[in-house]
C-alpha cells in the first residue's frame, strides 16, 4: 500500500514552547485514522503541519513521497489544492453559492470543464445522499446536510488525503452518526484516505486506526482489525481512561 504521509522526528515550537516532539508517523493509502488526545496535546498543530497550513520547526514531512522541505510557499499552496481535501467543523461553505456550486468550486478554480465536473459530482453526491439539495443555498439546509456538502467538496478533487478537523463537533448525535457512516462509505468505496482530529470517542470508533497524542508525542495507537464499531469503541474508551483526556 502506498504511503501517503510520513514524518520523521517532526517537531513544532511556538517560541520556547515545544508543541510537537519527535513525531514519527506513517499513514498509508485508504486508511481512516483518528488523532486523539487531551487539550494541548498537539492534535490540531499536527494536522495543521501535515496539511501544510503551518510550518514545522524540525524533522521532515513527506506527502506522496514529496518532501515539504523542497517546496516554496507557492508550490505548497498548489500542492495543497491538488492533493488535499478539508472538512472543517464550521463547514466553510459560501452562502452566495448553491450546494452544487460550493462542491464544484475547487474544480472550477482549476478550470475543469463542465462535463468533467459533472462526471466527478454524481457518484459523490449519490454516496452522500445529497442529490436533492444541490440547488439549495447553505442557509436553506440543515447542519448535517452542510457537513455532507463540505465532505463532497473535500473529495471531489480526488485528493490523496482528506483532513477532517472535528467534523462532528457542531452536529447532533443523529447527524453525527450519519456523517460518520458516510465517511466510512467514502473511505471504503472511493478508497479515500482520511485523517480526522477528534475529542469524540464515538467518532473515533468508526475509524480503522486511532493515534493518541500527549505532550506533543505519540503515546499509543490502536487498530480496529476485525472488531466491530461497538467493540472498538470500548477499546478506545479503556485506552483513553488510562491515558487521560476529555471524553464525550
Amino acid at each position: 500500500m502506498q504511503t501517503v504521509i510520513r514524518t520523521k522526528n517532526l517537531s513544532k515550537n511556538y517560541g520556547k514552547t515545544q508543541v510537537l516532539r519527535d513525531v514519527d508517523l506513517t499513514i498509508t493509502g485508504s486508511e481512516f485514522t483518528a488523532i486523539m488526545g487531551p487539550s494541548g496535546s498537539g492534535k490540531s498543530t499536527l494536522m495543521n503541519v501535515l496539511s501544510t497550513i503551518d510550518l514545522f520547526t524540525g524533522g521532515e514531512v513527506w506527502l506522496n513521497d514529496q518532501s515539504l522541505l523542497d517546496l516554496n510557499k507557492k508550490a505548497l499552496r498548489q500542492f495543497r489544492q491538488e492533493h488535499m481535501g478539508f472538512i472543517f467543523q464550521d463547514y466553510n461553505l459560501l452562502d452566495t453559492l448553491t450546494v452544487k456550486e460550493n462542491i464544484l468550486l475547487p474544480l472550477s478554480l482549476r478550470k475543469f470543464s463542465s462535463e468533467a465536473m459533472e462526471k466527478r459530482l454524481l457518484p459523490i453526491v449519490q454516496a452522500l445522499h445529497i442529490t436533492e439539495i444541490l440547488g439549495k443555498y447553505p442557509n436553506e439546509i440543515s447542519g448535517g446536510q452542510k457537513q455532507r456538502a463540505a465532505s463532497a467538496r473535500a473529495i471531489v478533487t480526488n485528493p490523496a488525503i482528506v483532513f477532517a478537523d472535528e467534523p462532528t463537533g457542531a452536529l447532533d448525535s443523529r447527524s453525527a452518526t450519519q456523517l460518520l457512516e458516510q465517511l466510512v462509505s467514502l473511505n471504503t468505496n472511493f478508497q479515500t484516505t482520511i485523517l480526522m482530529v477528534t475529542h469524540d470517542i464515538y467518532a473515533a470508533s468508526y475509524c480503522k486506526r486511532v493515534i493518541f497524542l500527549r505532550d506533543g508525542g505519540i503515546v499509543n495507537e490502536l487498530y480496529a482489525g476485525e472488531q466491530n464499531q461497538k467493540q472498538f469503541y470500548e477499546r478506545i474508551l479503556d485506552t483513553q481512561s488510562v491515558l487521560g483526556g476529555k471524553q464525550r
